[in-house]
């Protein structure tokens, strides 16, 4: 017991005056803080061993999780195997994939009928009963440790839901519970914040309050009437959430991802987004991981522009976020896809390329929200693209209105208004493969499974993790049989979080079907990255000009080699120039790219073709 308390107490020296200091500039509250401690202390003597041991050894390697060796997956518990003893039986399933990083969306205790996907949380200790129990959640997590695979967790910080037991509390006029959540007598304040405060979901969602008939009060609710806004000013919130996340931790979970952090903090007069409070309570979270479970990383969702997101990274110094998603970067993809030009897409990257190694993104093409097209429009104002006009081309390209396009989507939160309506649907459809399938055109159906691995090509080039949508790596397309769900109809991302074909999963050896061609070719991609060092996280990525503007080029340098990588986002052949060298062709093994007397040679890709050189 000594030697436990003893490494708890080194490592609170260790951050005790940071943690005080953002605390106390915070708060100001002596007794406050003293219960933080105190639970911190509680949460690390609540440890299991065997964590513990994963925290010693993943705190000797810091940068354990920058190997380039990680492809992670994210998947809807009751979509995939039902509920968690199901997916823990398919765990030989994600090996096969070469999955070692598994992401489990929300699946905490939510109301049925207003839950948001599993967003509105009733309570951050229970298991929504029809996928398990904790107890289950644990057991799938040693699982995953003995398999080499880490598990990640959803956790909801912005808000509750309003059958959690503060909300209920606060609902029969507990003042203590009240001051967990923004009560208000009348609308007089509400009406103040209105002024400046956006509206998350103007369509299915108006407002940002709601009033309470039970009780005469108005809350606070930013996102939908049933979640109601918690109180980060109250020292109360930061503790007892920062004790639920703690408490995920200790269940086994080595990534938590933090939702909707942008949000936390409110303050009248402001847009309530990205406040400095807000990188305060994160640092704060940051430094009680850092005590309690420095295994355990954290994963941000800031679905910001670029300039917003950065910043939540920290700095090396001082933390934030382990990692972030690359929010930006993957609607830039699909813009790439639809205008044919790779501009923007190789301005981002040369914008990122100076960002330190802490710097960690999680890279995707698809999740399981929607696709908002939060774009460099100040980029694109230097090309005549206006963002109005521009979101809308992009929304009518990929939901195949405009003329020749093969995407196959739908709109969400579309408003006449602001003009700003999002984009879902699976990769498989918004590449053509549903489209090219239902007219039976072998032709269009070869071009779109080009399509739909030359994206997860680049998506594994880039620097950070990659992360496959669970189904993406069989095909699966849009599922359109939400409409007749009045439980989902309402929302169109429900268009891919459609259950998990498993009778494509079954044809993934049949070496003729588009669910073999795909698992098979991404599968071999992904220990292509895995056995080359020059895929390491830490890599230096730039781009360079391929004399085609169709064609994306980039090199990744790491420990002497060098990665040459070219995309070709369109659906003709095209002409490009390559460094002239010795290259080693990565993705066509048998063929040895030899050094002319020319310092660049000429290249063709096919239509959506790519290439990974290497010397």
């Amino acid at each position: 017991m000594s030697k436990k308390t003893d490494i708890f107490e080194k490592r609170l020296a260790e951050n005790i005056d940071e943690l005080k200091w953002l605390f106390m500039e915070l708060y100001d509250d002596e007794e406050a803080f003293e219960y933080f401690i105190d639970m911190l202390r509680r949460n690390y003597m609540e440890r299991k061993d065997s964590l513990r041991n994963t925290d010693i050894k993943r705190s000797e390697t810091p940068d354990w999780y920058h190997k380039g060796d990680m492809l992670g997956m994210m998947l809807y518990t009751e979509c995939f195997g039902g509920d968690l003893n199901g997916v823990k039986e398919k765990l030989p399933y994600f090996k096969e994939c070469g999955i070692n990083y598994l992401h489990l969306m929300p699946l905490l205790d939510s109301p049925e009928g207003k839950s948001d996907g599993g967003y509105a949380v009733a309570d951050f200790r229970k298991v929504r009963p029809d996928l398990g129990t904790m107890e289950d959640l644990e057991a799938l997590s040693a699982a995953c440790h003995r398999r080499g695979i880490l598990l990640c967790l959803d956790f909801v910080l912005n808000h509750t839901s309003d059958e959690h037991e503060w909300a209920k509390a606060a609902r029969a006029g507990d003042p203590v519970a009240q001051s967990k959540y923004f009560f208000y007598d009348d609308w007089t304040i509400p009406d103040q914040f209105q002024k400046t405060l956006p509206e998350v979901f103007p369509e299915t969602a108006p407002g940002n309050y709601t009033y309470l008939d039970d009780c005469g009060k108005i809350v606070m609710t930013s996102f939908y009437p049933f979640q109601w806004d918690l109180n980060y000013s109250n020292p109360m919130v930061l503790n007892d959430m920062t004790d639920n996340l703690l408490y995920l931790a200790n269940r086994g979970m080595d990534v938590i991802r933090l939702d909707a952090v942008p949000y936390i903090w409110k303050k009248l007069g402001t847009n309530c987004r990205n406040l400095p409070e807000v990188h305060s309570l994160v640092r704060i979270m940051n430094l009680s991981c850092r005590i309690v479970c420095p295994g355990v990383l954290l994963l941000g969702e800031v679905v910001m522009e670029p300039k917003e997101v950065v910043p939540y990274f920290g700095s090396p110094e001082r933390p934030e976020c382990d990692i972030l998603y690359n929010v930006t970067t993957m609607c830039t993809i699909w813009h790439t896809l639809a205008t044919r030009d790779v501009g923007l897409l190789r301005h981002q990257i040369d914008l990122l390329s100076g960002l330190p190694n802490n710097c960690l993104w999680q890279n995707y093409l698809r999740c399981h929200d929607d696709i908002g097209w939060g774009l460099d429009y100040n980029y694109l104002g230097w090309f005549g693209m206006g963002e109005a006009p521009h979101k809308k081309y992009l929304n009518d390209w990929f939901t195949g209105k405009w003329p020749g396009s093969p995407s196959r989507g739908e709109l969400y939160n579309d408003s006449e208004i602001l003009r700003d309506a999002r984009l879902c649907g699976t990769t498989a459809s918004l590449c053509g493969i549903e489209a090219a399938l239902w007219e039976g055109d072998e032709e269009a159906l070869a071009r779109a499974i080009g399509a739909d691995l030359m994206l997860h090509a680049w998506m594994l080039t880039l620097k950070g993790i990659p992360v496959l949508y669970s189904g993406d790596e069989i095909g699966m397309l849009n599922d359109y049989d939400y409409h007749n769900d009045p439980k989902k109809w309402a929302d169109s991302r429900y268009i891919h979080r459609g259950n998990f074909r498993w009778d494509l999963a079954e044809k993934r050896n049949d070496g003729t079907s588009v669910a073999s061609i795909l698992f098979h070719e991404l599968t071999r991609l992904g220990k292509i990255r895995k056995s080359n060092e020059v895929f390491h996280s830490d890599a230096y990525l730039y781009g360079f000009n391929t004399g085609d503007s169709r064609v994306l080029g980039v090199k990744r340098e790491y420990n002497g080699q060098t990665l040459l990588g070219i995309f070709n986002f369109s659906n003709e052949y095209c002409r490009t120039e390559i460094e002239s060298a010795d290259w080693q062709d990565l993705t066509e093994p048998d063929r040895q790219y030899i050094r002319s007397d020319a310092p660049t040679t000429e290249y063709w890709l096919e239509p959506f073709g790519f290439r990974w050189f290497l010397k």
